[in-house]
């Protein structure tokens, strides 16, 4: 079956009887290239059904079908074309993991970040009114996404259109109680029915008719309808709001599926469908741990175990021990997470402590004025966060923890690039956002130990402060360079002359590299491990320009805005002969690849960075300059 899809629409050729099997190949496709590729299983095998009615029902890519989140969407790839694309998905140069637009014009929105899709899909009905179109819009959107206010306030606005707009709300998660499983059951069978809908349609548009007292039936209606089946009836938070409720749907029965949604296309209103899906469906290691397989690398398909073992701890592993052990010390510290306890390292906290951890699930804004409320009300709160995920709170770091000056401590997870998730999961812009907001200090370290060290300077800073460190195994060379943590100060490796190479953070690997092959050369290299990229060390930077012609700094994070360029503004103030060589990011957004592929691509893997330095310093120096 899987073989006679080669673009959008073909599964309207296949009989009814031949999507069941289509189903099984396509898991099966899944389970084997992501064994190979490594991405998102679970959620993908969760919507195999839910996909196929989608593309049954809608015609693409004249109707819009926009994905929350989007790492669900890999079956909407097989069934648009892409098939041959998964061999190199997540790949430099391959297939997204995401829907992307440029990738395909069945993809109607680009999404990474969560409960975003219907505040999209409004966009686009509005667009459609404007200009007199005709095509349906579909928002998908998880249960785990509706944790975000994002989406209430799309809700809320959406609530007032008289026109078709459909969320599926895919339950992977939610589950009915025994107590009112057969009523609901019952209701959703009446309220699918065509007599249903049409009723309600017909009796509402009759009542706005009647002069004066109308309107005043239609809402008095609603208030008896809440009263009487509010605790039997599921959706009626949605029909409150003014959103028409279908479900629960069973979100593996193809036919059951496509009537609802056929039901859900002809309202002049918007209609939210709830289905009920498994995550992980039809592979039973993912089925158990549907959270291990959410995005894992590649796996032995017969036992679901990694191809590798984990040789070293990461970062998060150290950030997650250490931060136990400064709990058990203090007892005023509390952990937050935004529904990423596990892929945080927060997992042994929330065991240890459980009264001082706190998920407050996908909501990173109402996480940061969480964490400064509880910071006001004297305690000591952490807040591990992914570097993407925080910049969707940068209004609440900035008025409700900085502007008060409070004792919060950001745990900046996954900084720098991440790779195989692509443009908007990479960590590249938290340096100068971070920086940019007055109070806040901003540190990063260059190893393992020194995490562990600047954890515990965190935790005692009594001001807003950001720990930023890496995806990954933790670095652990240099671990007798281990001075101690200071505020504002860097931290001195080899002192020379002539050249100063600074570096920020995990890039310090990289950059003592850089070092060894401009020695290699005859060059002059003083190293240095900047430590806080904000306040900067102006001390340092100072002594630098007293025997250096040229200072380079190395970060993972783009120029603007960056370590480099507030360097650089020092440096032109206070000692304007010598020259600044900012080694960053390009103000552009990364792609999906390979780490060393991705830093080679925008010039600061070693090899190129070498290059570029010996290309800055040679012209403004002799053979004085040498060694």
């Amino acid at each position: 079956m899987l073989e006679r899809i080669q673009k959008e629409n073909d599964i309207k050729a296949l009989m009814p009887e031949e999507l069941e099997q289509l189903a099984l190949e396509i898991r099966e496709f899944l389970i084997e290239k992501i064994s190979k590729s490594g991405g998102h299983l679970a959620s993908n095998l969760g919507v195999v059904e839910l996909t196929m009615a989608m593309h049954l029902v809608f015609d693409l890519p004249e109707d819009k079908i926009i994905w929350d989140v989007g790492h669900q969407s890999y079956t909407h790839k097989l069934l648009t074309g892409r098939k041959e694309g998964f061999d190199e998905l997540r790949k430099y140069g391959g297939m997204s993991g995401f829907p992307k637009r440029k990738e395909s014009a069945c993809d109607a929105f680009d999404t990474g970040h969560s409960s975003t899709s219907i505040s999209a899909g409004l966009g686009y009905v509005k667009a459609r009114e404007l200009r007199g179109e005709e095509y349906s819009v579909v928002s998908v959107i998880g249960d785990g996404s509706l944790t975000g206010g994002m989406a209430y306030e799309a809700l809320n606005n959406a609530s007032s259109l008289d026109t078709n707009f459909i969320i599926v709300l895919n339950d992977n998660n939610m589950s009915i109680s025994e107590n009112v499983g057969g009523m609901s059951k019952y209701l959703a069978g009446l309220r699918t029915a065509d007599f249903y809908t049409g009723l309600k349609k017909g009796v509402t548009t009759a009542l706005h008719k009647v002069p004066v007292v109308g309107d005043s039936m239609i809402q008095k209606m609603r208030k008896t309808k809440s009263s009487i089946k509010q605790l039997v009836v599921p959706g009626m938070f949605f029909e409150d709001m003014g959103i028409t409720y279908l479900g629960p749907i069973p979100g593996h029965n193809i036919p059951v599926l496509c009537r609802a949604l056929r039901e859900a296309r002809r309202m002049d209103e918007p209609v939210l469908l709830h289905v009920m899906t498994e995550k992980g469906k039809g592979y039973a290691p993912a089925e158990k741990h549907p959270d291990k397989f959410h995005g894992i690398g590649p796996f032995h398909i017969e036992t679901g175990e990694p191809e590798t073992e984990k040789k070293k701890d990461s970062y998060t592993d150290v950030f997650g021990k250490v931060l136990c052990d400064e709990a058990r010390n203090h007892q005023e510290v509390v952990a937050i997470t935004a529904a990423m306890a596990d892929g945080t390292g927060l997992s042994r906290f929330r065991k240890l402590y459980p009264n001082r951890f706190f998920d407050v699930g996908i909501a990173e804004a109402h996480g940061v004025t969480f964490a400064a409320g509880l910071a006001a009300g004297g305690v000591h709160p952490v807040f591990a966060v992914y570097s993407s995920f925080l910049q969707r709170a940068y209004d609440q770091m900035i008025h409700d923890v900085a502007l008060q000056n409070l004792p919060v401590v950001l745990a900046v997870d996954r900084a720098g690039l991440v790779g195989s998730d692509g443009e908007t999961h990479q960590g590249i812009f938290d340096l100068s956002y971070l920086s940019s907001i007055p109070n806040m200090t901003v540190m990063s370290p260059k190893n393992k130990w020194e995490l562990a060290d600047m954890l515990r300077f965190a935790i005692s800073y009594q001001g807003p402060i950001a720990l930023r460190y890496p995806r990954g195994e933790a670095y652990d060379g240099y671990g007798n360079f281990r001075a101690p943590v200071v505020h504002g100060r860097s931290e001195m490796i080899y002192l020379e002359s002539e050249i100063a190479v600074v570096s920020v953070g995990h890039m310090f690997e990289a950059a003592a590299e850089v070092r060894n092959k401009l020695k290699e050369r005859g060059y002059c290299c003083t190293l240095v491990n900047a430590r806080f990229v904000k306040p900067i060390d102006e001390d340092m930077i100072e002594d630098l320009c007293r025997n250096h012609s040229l200072i380079v700094t190395v970060e993972e994070n783009v120029q603007t805005g960056g370590f480099g360029e507030h360097v650089m503004e020092f440096v032109s103030r206070k000692c304007r002969k010598v020259g600044v060589l900012p080694l960053a990011l390009p103000d552009d957004y990364v792609e999906h690849g390979s780490i060393e592929a991705l830093r080679k691509e925008t010039g600061i893997d070693v090899g190129t960075m070498t290059e570029k330095i010996v290309k800055a310093y040679s012209p403004k120096t002799s053979q004085e300059g040498r060694v």
